[in-house]
């Protein structure tokens, strides 16, 4: 099912678009060997992103938002794991065929990612001075008194005060929001072509979030640098990206640009992560529905819409067919067979 599945989506990104993309994925599989079996966690995965553009991925915890990032940053450990795509290209070079030096090179300089938690990602026994300039020796072979300087600029941009002085301060000695600026000023400091960000605001207070949600705008809109953005959060989501990615046992199920995501979900589990987010603009308050149920086993094939044991909005048909993506318009489509167009 996931193979029928990835070529139909693979062949509604190639029809959007003829031109060169930043980064091309079609027909992404990651899959993990256990003892219990093999754990399929990404299944066809198919997307485009251009250059300055800030895509949402979304969906519950195990959707396979984190392992399709780690896929293209080239970081999933083999074994147990394999990777392997009909295409997966970045910048015009084939991720898949390079070496790991050459993976190196490209990682830190053209691709950065951000992650989660910055105090398990930053390095305690080095200074911050010495984890950003470090970088931009390796990258940009810049000399000790250019790196310094640079370093000072990168943390004056991500707004961290007295940044000369804060070069010899170690990560304990910032909080968990100046923790996550630092790491995005490392992200920065080569100018990426594109940024991975995964939950980089789950673990901050709200107006920490709202900070760094401004500063990701600002920057990607002063350098054009594209964005990928991987959360939970529906409404931080909404507050920063031009389109998003619905993922679910291990697949896209919808994709659309982000008003239209909200304005007309058109899968059963958008519909559903919508229904069980609350809102303050005021539109279509009403309780709150949960999502009942549990994710599917990812060793177990799928033979139908994986998520139609926990889809309220299901139909006989579901049932009995498998989805196929369907075209909304608008760069919009969907992997479900029930009405929620209308």
């Amino acid at each position: 099912m996931t193979l029928e599945l990835g070529s139909h989506v693979a062949a509604l990104t190639q029809i959007k678009s003829n031109s060169m993309s930043l980064l091309n994925i079609q027909n992404l599989y990651t899959r993990f060997a256990t003892d219990q079996g093999t754990i399929n966690a990404v299944n066809g995965v198919s997307f485009r992103l251009e250059e300055g553009e800030i895509l949402g991925l979304v969906g519950e915890s195990g959707s396979g938002k984190s392992v399709t990032a780690l896929s293209v940053m080239g970081l999933i450990s083999k074994p147990p794991g394999k990777v392997t795509a009909d295409e997966m290209s970045f910048d015009g070079s084939d991720l898949l065929r390079l070496t790991e030096s050459q993976a190196r090179e490209i990682r830190g300089s053209k691709l950065a990612m951000i992650f989660q938690d910055p105090m398990r990602s930053l390095n305690p026994v080095l200074t911050i001075g010495r984890q950003i300039t470090e970088v931009l020796h390796r990258h940009l072979k810049l000399d000790s008194k250019i790196a310094r300087r640079r370093a000072i600029e990168l943390l004056e941009m991500v707004g961290i005060p007295l940044a000369e002085k804060r070069l010899g301060a170690y990560p304990h000695h910032f909080s968990g929001g100046m923790r996550q600026r630092v790491m995005i000023a490392i992200a920065l400091s080569c100018n990426p072509k594109l940024i991975i960000a995964d939950e980089a605001t789950t673990a901050l207070d709200v107006t920490i979030q709202a900070q760094i949600i401004d500063l990701v705008k600002k920057l990607s809109k002063e350098h054009g640098t594209a964005v990928i953005w991987i959360s939970h959060d529906l409404g931080v989501v909404a507050s920063l990206c031009d389109r998003v990615n619905v993922m679910y046992a291990g697949e896209i199920v919808e994709s659309a640009p982000i008003r239209e995501i909200f304005r007309r979900p058109c899968h059963g589990y958008t519909h559903g992560l919508i229904g069980s987010t609350p809102r303050v603009d005021g539109v279509n308050l009403q309780r709150l529905i949960p999502i009942e149920g549990i994710p599917p086993n990812m060793i177990d094939p799928i033979t139908l819409c994986s998520f139609l044991p926990r889809c309220r909005l299901s139909t006989a048909e579901c049932k009995t067919t498998q989805p196929l993506p369907r075209n909304f318009g608008d760069n919009h489509w969907a992997s479900c067979l029930a009405n929620l167009s209308s």
